[in-house]
């Protein structure tokens, strides 16, 4: 008993990882991340409208805050001993206040650094004002976490979860870019939920001020000081279709721990849920505004909470789940560590995760071009050179029919660019114009060289190599590369599609058109020379035509 009684915390959840908590919201954990979101809130959410749309930051965050919210769910199914043990040592680890420190330094250095003005009359140029802005930022964000949950930590969360991390990524892009290629979805059909949206607005306003100006006519509502128009697309269908793609994932996902039909009834649950939060951050913006902070609320709190609410939501609905026994058949307790070894699905994902991260990096900074575009040229090339010995194993062959076919693929393209009229007005060209020529020149060899090589052979092992297969088998690599399965087909090619923003449809039939090349032989060599082929003939039409858009 004296032994037991000395035994610490972790050591305790070691031996037992049910004694450091019963689900997801574990002691040392839960703390930190309460800690650090009620931080966050307090030093950032007056200062949103520093953060300059034109610049990134929103979607980057947006995107950030899905992935992690997405790797704590699942991470949550998959490894539960692992994060419990984790979060008892947590516990027993104090605060690291240098860091805290630093984190202040940064985050005064960002506010400085946000009062410049990014035009010429502050003498700086604006790509050196934006590139320190982003690091102040992100040091001040890293810093944080880093005082609350020490990286040793999180290289363990990492571990124990596997790739999980990547996937993650590739389902926050595919969310993230579906509230944008969608937007069409809502309008007249929508408007019993907009006004429903409004109503509840409007009794919760009740409760917090004496006047509530609401107009149901033209949509209008908020108070004497302060008032938003409530368009369809606020109405919360966007979360709600949100949270319907979520919930039936995550369903499927464990389905063998859930007892059904019965656990079909989260699915409504967490619809209609974020629906209510929806209502309510309305609400809470519109007080915003009332307290005489319009800027924040119409700045950052505007874009970001909704997607804040969608993953408190979302990790609700995986919380509640994991808690009700009503919802859940007997299982034996599992550890699902990952065996040692390399994984195969990084070499398949890699370059292309390194092509979305430098995106990300180079378009945040990007003006009217996207001068750091080189920089993905070489993440991706990095990436491939790395697993050049597993890329080994596969066919590179192509056939004749493998050109023709990113013709085809090409004459669609432009063909529904013209039937569509989707002329972009861009400032690229005269962006471009001002360059000198020995910096024009090497800006275009790197755009075209990674539209032509790297990101062609990046794209085509992601969707065509790994998620063709992957959807066919969990063992992925024991499927040829000519077995078909049309949800496969289908699957892969729509997420090809949607990675191509406004013009989805044209990807979608792309991504069909480079699945059918591979399929017909099974060599990895035609799906890319297809592709290849296809923006090598648009690198082209841009150049000789000048449809920067198009780039």
């Amino acid at each position: 008993m004296a032994a037991s009684s000395e035994q610490s915390a972790a050591e305790l959840a070691a031996l037992d990882p049910g004694r450091a908590g019963g689900g997801l919201l574990w002691p040392g954990l839960a703390k930190r991340l309460v800690l650090f979101v009620l931080l966050f809130a307090a030093e950032w959410i007056p200062l949103t409208h520093l953060v300059h749309k034109d610049r990134g930051a929103g979607s980057l965050l947006q995107l950030a805050v899905v992935c992690g919210s997405l790797f704590l769910a699942f991470g949550y199914v998959n490894a539960r001993p692992a994060f419990r043990r984790i979060s008892a040592e947590l516990e027993q680890t104090p605060v690291a206040w240098a860091f805290l420190a630093g984190h202040l330094c940064a985050f005064l250095g960002f506010i400085g650094i946000s009062l410049i003005p990014g035009n010429p009359a502050s003498g700086i140029p604006s790509q050196v004002i934006a590139a320190a802005w982003y690091i102040t930022g992100a040091l001040a964000i890293g810093l944080a976490g880093i005082a609350l949950v020490p990286p040793k930590l999180v290289l363990q969360l990492v571990r124990t979860t596997g790739y999980l991390w990547a996937y993650a990524l590739v389902l926050g892009v595919i969310a993230w870019r579906l509230t944008g290629a969608f937007s069409l979805w809502n309008g007249p059909f929508w408007n019993p939920l907009t006004n429903l949206t409004f109503r509840l607005v409007r009794t919760l306003l009740h409760l917090f001020l004496r006047q509530v100006i609401a107009n149901p006519e033209t949509m209008t509502i908020g108070s004497t000081t302060f008032r938003i128009q409530i368009l369809p697309w606020c109405s919360g269908f966007e979360g709600t279709a949100l949270m319907l793609a979520f919930s039936a994932t995550w369903l499927y996902v464990v389905r063998r721990e859930l007892r059904f039909p019965r656990a079909l009834l989260l699915v409504p649950a967490g619809m209609v849920t974020i629906w209510l939060a929806n209502a309510v951050r309305i609400t809470v913006l519109i007080l915003i505004g009332n307290a005489g902070a319009p800027r924040v609320a119409l700045g950052g709190f505007h874009s970001q909470a909704g997607w804040i609410a969608f993953n408190v939501v979302a990790l609700g609905f995986t919380v509640a789940a994991g808690r009700a026994p009503w919802l859940r058949v007997n299982r034996p307790a599992r550890l699902n560590e990952v065996a040692s070894g390399a994984n195969p699905v990084a070499a398949y994902l890699m370059p292309f995760l390194m092509v979305l991260a430098a995106a990300m990096i180079s378009g945040a900074m990007a003006g009217g071009v996207e001068w750091l575009y080189p920089l993905r040229f070489f993440a991706a090339a990095a990436a491939l050179w790395h697993y050049r010995h597993k890329y080994a194993a596969l066919d590179w062959r192509a056939g004749w029919v493998s050109p023709l076919t990113g013709g085809l693929v090409f004459a669609i393209w432009i063909g529904l660019d013209r039937i569509a009229g989707a002329h972009g007005i861009t400032k690229m060209g005269a962006a471009l114009g001002s360059l000198s020529p020995t910096a024009l020149i090497a800006w275009l060899v790197f755009r075209t060289a990674g539209a032509v090589i790297t990101v062609p052979m990046a794209e085509e092992l992601a969707f065509r190599g790994y998620l063709l297969r992957r959807l066919i088998s969990a063992d992925f690599e024991s499927v040829s590369f000519r077995q078909f399965s049309i949800l496969a087909f289908a699957v892969s090619s729509a997420a090809f599609g949607l990675m191509h923003g406004s013009r989805w449809f044209a990807g979608t039939l792309a991504g069909m058109l480079y699945a059918w090349v591979l399929l017909r032989r099974g060599r990895m060599g035609d799906c890319v020379v297809a592709h290849a082929t296809t923006n090598a003939l648009l690198a082209m039409w841009v150049l000789l035509f000048g449809r920067w858009d198009l780039w």
